[in-house]
């Protein structure tokens, strides 16, 4: 099994991975079907299932099918650019995707929420359409966002498409026993395996580009939370609070008032500060989604700002060992919130940043697998519920929460030795089963839990 670093940490854009950043990916694949089609194309349609539906509207999915209809992607995603696309295509009902013509496509009638039909495979579905002259689909293709950006056709989920396309890699783990294995037999440690992996699959030189420049836009969208105010969009009115934090915390330092537990709040401050960005739309790295985007850089701020000793020439062998475990969250059960409910989202990235940190603070394979592991297993049973369909209330503070909890299991599995009596795999196939038998409600619909007793208003 290979995910690489790229897939598991991608560039793009707020407020959800799976609801933004996956339509537009969609779209995208979709126009580049057309392209490669032999029919003359006259306008196109598109269809909202499931959650994509229920909390459409709050998940900006609506304008991610637009603007990804339009040409948009999410990692060169320019916000003006976006918005002056949108206000041209409500005026003219019309979209000219580049190596297209341009198309019929008026928002209001070809962008329809079904509500009524989810579609089977998965909770986030979507139907995209071309049309001829007449108005007669003559092209088709069902996408499902499996989470963290990621998009398979109806064909590809059927076929249960893997990772692993490509070149065969050195160390092809698909859980955790096999991962430690792996290492006691190799005498590496879980990053250097992953490095060994990627390398296999690319470049050394672009890889190391590559993960400087995850952590750059990681740490660049720390600093514009901590440094911007007020009100984030949707209608709940939540108020941006990580800067108003962050200043009191700057002020207080030096001045001996701080007791031990404020380091929690720096911890939470560096996570809403992106988790606030990713609310606004703004530019975040999937860590592994979107709505779970916060917990894995501020472990990492954490350690580079607070941690005696840490270096930034660790940055590499954090994002590497976090997207070792995530990458076997995925395989073996899920990161979509949606599918398994929050647990799959800031439950994954708590585990991946403790992990990462364990590693770096010079734990061995078999402690960072009992970081993890104590990390996930902590998250279980967590529902995913957004107020009003936002990526606001619980998302923002529940990411502060989860890289606490992460910190905590680092530190808990560098007290022991490795040993411990849950291992990783278990607690990953019950995330699995309890993903299976939660209720659609507390799924990412805003139909149950919080999301209905909370005022919308």
């Amino acid at each position: 099994m290979f995910l690489s670093v790229f897939d598991m940490f991608k560039v793009g854009v707020g407020p959800s991975s799976s609801h933004t950043m996956g339509p537009m990916v969609a779209a995208a694949r979709f126009l580049d079907l057309m392209r490669a089609s032999p029919f003359e194309f006259a306008g196109l349609r598109a269809s909202l299932h499931g959650s994509l539906a229920f909390t459409g509207v709050g998940h900006a999915t609506d304008r991610a099918t637009i603007l990804g209809l339009a040409g948009f992607v999410p990692d060169s995603y320019d916000h003006d650019r976006a918005e002056a696309a949108l206000a041209a295509i409500a005026e003219t009902g019309t979209v000219t995707p580049e190596g297209l013509s341009t198309l019929q496509f008026d928002p209001k009638a070809d962008l329809v929420f079904d509500y009524d039909n989810t579609l089977p495979g998965h909770a986030n579905g979507m139907i995209l359409m071309a049309t001829d002259a007449q108005g007669d689909v003559i092209l088709r293709q069902v996408y499902f966002s499996v989470g963290g950006g990621f998009v398979l056709t109806e064909e590809e989920l059927a076929e249960g498409k893997d990772t692993n396309d490509g070149p065969p890699v050195p160390f092809p783990f698909k859980t955790a026993a096999e991962m430690l294995e792996m290492a006691r037999s190799s005498g590496k440690t879980i990053a250097e395996m992953k490095r060994a992996n990627e390398i296999a699959r690319g470049c050394a030189d672009s890889f190391a580009k590559g993960t400087a420049r995850l952590w750059e836009v990681m740490n660049a969208c720390i600093e514009r939370g901590l440094s911007t105010e007020g009100i984030l969009p949707g209608g709940l009115k939540v108020r941006r609070r990580a800067k108003a934090i962050h200043d009191a915390l700057m002020a207080e330092r030096g001045m001996n008032l701080n007791a031990p537990h404020t380091i929690n709040d720096w911890m939470s401050v560096y996570a809403m500060a992106v988790n606030e960005e990713n609310a606004a739309g703004g530019q975040v790295v999937t860590a592994p989604t979107n709505g779970a985007a916060g917990v894995l850089p501020a472990v990492l701020r954490y350690y580079l700002d607070h941690v005696p000793g840490a270096s930034e020439s660790h940055i590499e062998d954090f994002l590497l060992t976090a997207a070792a475990i995530g990458g076997l969250v995925k395989y073996n059960a899920s990161i979509s919130g949606a599918e398994a409910g929050c647990q799959a989202e800031v439950g994954s990235a708590a585990a991946m940043a403790a992990a990462g940190l364990c590693a770096v603070m010079g734990g061995t394979p078999e402690q960072v697998e009992n970081a993890a592991e104590i990390a996930l297993e902590h998250h279980l049973g967590m529902t995913c519920d957004p107020v009003a369909g936002l990526v606001q209330v619980p998302c923002i503070e529940r990411n502060g929460l989860g890289a606490i909890k992460a910190v905590s299991a680092a530190s808990l599995a560098l007290r022991g030795d490795g040993q411990h009596f849950v291992p990783l795999d278990a607690v990953i196939e019950t995330m699995r089963q309890t993903g299976h038998d939660m209720h659609e409600k507390y799924k990412e619909t805003s139909l149950g839990g919080l999301a209905v007793n909370v005022p919308n208003c």
